[in-house]
């Protein structure tokens, strides 16, 4: 059990970003953008076989943060594939529970960096259940500009993150 949430949280890390956003994303000027397609349809136009992902692929997924561009909650193309991988690992590993926590720079006030990290934590959260998670096994919380992921580096610190844990820690951490 051990080894596959390691061999998840691995897999996550390995993938990069770059822009594209969700049909029900807004654009900085409040308009809707129209998605290319699903998200399951882009899967399934690569001809990807769930069973094809390794544990190591899923171990670096879960090791890198998604980033966004300054004052956007838009899913890049990069986000989306990676999110895609990630929906694969996690609806093979039904005992796996993820918490996205949303980020911000230090650019603007706490309480807009708080909810632009909410917005950030909630579009990923809403891209993993399009995807075929189960919304119950997916959690959300922003922390705006309060973590960084390194002082001073705004680009860095626009991310969302992962944290995973299988049900039987979750439980045990309830005791």
């Amino acid at each position: 059990m051990h080894h596959s949430l390691l061999s998840l949280l691995l897999a996550l890390g390995l993938s990069g970003c770059a822009a594209k956003s969700l049909s029900t994303t807004p654009t900085p000027t409040g308009t809707a953008r129209p998605a290319a397609s699903t998200p399951a349809a882009s899967a399934a136009n690569r001809g990807e076989d769930s069973r094809s992902n390794s544990d190591e692929e899923a171990e670096a997924l879960a090791a890198a943060p998604i980033y966004f561009t300054l004052d956007s909650a838009t899913l890049t193309p990069d986000a989306q594939d990676r999110l895609e991988r990630l929906a694969r690992a996690l609806r093979q590993r039904p005992d796996s529970r993820v918490t996205v926590s949303g980020h911000t720079c230090e650019l603007g006030t706490t309480e807009y960096n708080l909810a632009l990290g909410q917005r950030r934590a909630d579009i990923v959260r809403t891209y993993l259940v399009r995807l075929g998670v189960e919304p119950k096994r997916i959690g959300v919380v922003s922390y705006g500009e309060e973590r960084p992921a390194e002082e001073g580096s705004v680009e860095k610190n626009r991310r969302a993150e992962f944290s995973f844990r299988l049900s039987e820690q979750a439980q045990a951490g309830a005791r």
